[in-house]
């Protein structure tokens, strides 16, 4: 399970802090996925359209951009922000590669593909 969350840089090193001590004091240390987002960053995420793209996304290895474009029906400028977000966390990578007589085709890779994403917000 990998869990995004609010949080400050500061926030950020508090838990790895915490994880460190714990190394210190001998202690068994379960693996973290955390991936620290900033507030608005988050409320962004959470966007009915944003959690349309990574549930789109979820279970797939790849899948190029033009076919992302046609099957949730967004426009480019929407689907490159969309796309922005969510490469600046790295929950996905694009590559691209040469597509014969035609230029350059996007391939998005979700890096998430086998894990539940969950979301927590702290006030």
């Amino acid at each position: 399970m990998i869990t995004i969350q609010n949080g400050t840089i500061d926030d950020f090193f508090k838990s790895a802090l915490h994880t460190a001590k714990e190394i210190d004091e001998n202690k068994k240390v379960t693996p973290k996925h955390t991936i620290w987002m900033e507030t608005e960053d988050l409320l962004n995420i959470l966007k009915p359209h944003r959690t349309k793209v990574l549930q789109y996304l979820k279970n797939k290895t790849t899948v190029y951009y033009s076919v992302m474009l046609d099957e949730l029906k967004k426009s480019p400028s929407s689907l490159n922000k969309d796309l922005e977000l969510l490469l600046k966390y790295q929950l996905i990578d694009i590559l691209k590669e040469p597509n014969a007589g035609h230029g350059i085709r996007k391939i998005i890779k979700p890096l998430y593909a086998d894990e539940q994403l969950e979301f927590k917000a702290v006030v």
